[in-house]
């Protein structure tokens, strides 16, 4: 079976990548490299001992998207590649829009016209906007409280138009939590361009002194330390809720809606100081103002998940933080090192 991997050079995608080729899959990346690393693909090579093409493409070139599945006969697609950081989407909110919206169009539009129609889609728990109760079940209300869940939730709708209709098509929509943690390797991990806009990766630059302390957004939510509360989930666990949805949901027709995540919350405090146990140092940070947009607390109910795709989280938040310090601590600079 062969597969394209959309933003396949990014963090997630990177790392599901290495599971696919573990697993037998062959597949092909297409990725802008606006927020990754050409260098991540070059490792995944080096992990997995396999080749696989490579299309420096963006989505919104609907020309250049064309001619690669003309060039490849694809069996699936996961979709990834998409601008995601939630407070930048409240700054940039058009470019958010017509980045992940048009891209998601042109894919869709494309894999019909060739003849593809399986899809497993990156989305998001920013869909359950602010969820009443916890844990998160995939029955709960959808909402939205920044621009970027906003394109997931939007995307989500699109998708399941398209399978209304064309019931030829089986899309499966993965809501993930919060992935952190990185490939045991220490050779691949979490490498944003600029300043990380989401807490695993500003802790480990802190950490390894790239950054002076850890900006801590709200002291004053309804949880046990104040802080927010997510559902921190390993990346690698995720990857490999990917290769289950592969497995189990190609052509099988329909909507597939999946919440992967540990059913756990960790505050941000809990992450500090679990970041602190795996570096043997103190993390500075400072408390500040809430963040427009976001909410108090989240985490899953994945039970779905497991009974639908014999999927489960296995890693804990120490191994998360000890895996995310040694790609960080091996590479201070990122794949720049």
């Amino acid at each position: 079976m062969k597969i394209l991997v959309t933003g396949g050079a990014g963090y997630i995608g990177s790392h599901t990548c290495v599971e696919l080729l573990n697993a037998g899959y062959e597949i092909a990346v297409l990725d802008n490299l606006d927020n990754s690393s050409e260098k991540c693909l070059d490792v995944v090579k080096k992990i997995t001992g396999k080749d696989f093409k490579f299309y420096k493409v963006d989505l919104l070139d609907y020309e250049a998207t064309n001619k690669i599945f003309e060039e490849n006969k694809f069996d699936s697609v996961i979709h990834f590649a998409g601008l995601k950081a939630v407070g930048e989407s409240t700054k940039i909110p058009i470019r958010y829009y017509h980045n992940n919206i048009t891209g998601t169009l042109n894919l869709l539009d494309i894999m019909e016209k060739h003849n593809v129609f399986n899809i497993v889609f990156s989305s998001s728990a920013t869909v359950y906007g602010m969820p009443k109760t916890v844990p998160i079940t995939e029955d709960f209300p959808l909402s939205t409280t920044n621009p970027y869940g906003s394109t997931k939730l939007m995307i989500e709708n699109i998708m399941q138009d398209v399978y209304k209709a064309n019931n030829k098509w089986s899309v499966t929509l993965l809501r993930y939590f919060n992935p952190i943690g990185a490939n045991k390797c220490g050779d691949m991990g979490e490498d944003p361009k600029g300043i990380p806009n989401n807490l695993l990766p500003y802790v480990a630059q802190v950490a390894v002194g790239r950054l002076e302390y850890v900006h801590v957004f709200g002291n004053d939510y309804d949880t046990p330390d104040g802080t927010g509360v997510r559902d921190y989930i390993h990346v690698v666990d995720l990857a490999l809720g990917h290769i289950k949805a592969i497995e189990k949901k190609t052509n099988v027709q329909g909507v597939h809606i999946y919440n992967l995540g540990t059913g756990k919350g960790y505050s941000v405090l809990d992450v500090i100081h679990a970041f602190e146990k795996a570096c043997g140092k103190k993390i500075p940070y400072k408390i500040e103002g809430r963040r427009p947009g976001d909410i108090a607390q989240c985490y899953a109910d994945a039970t779905k998940a497991k009974k639908e795709l014999d999927w489960t989280a296995k890693r804990e938040i120490a191994e998360m933080c000890e895996d995310s310090w040694r790609w960080q601590s091996r590479h201070p600079n990122g794949f720049n090192d």
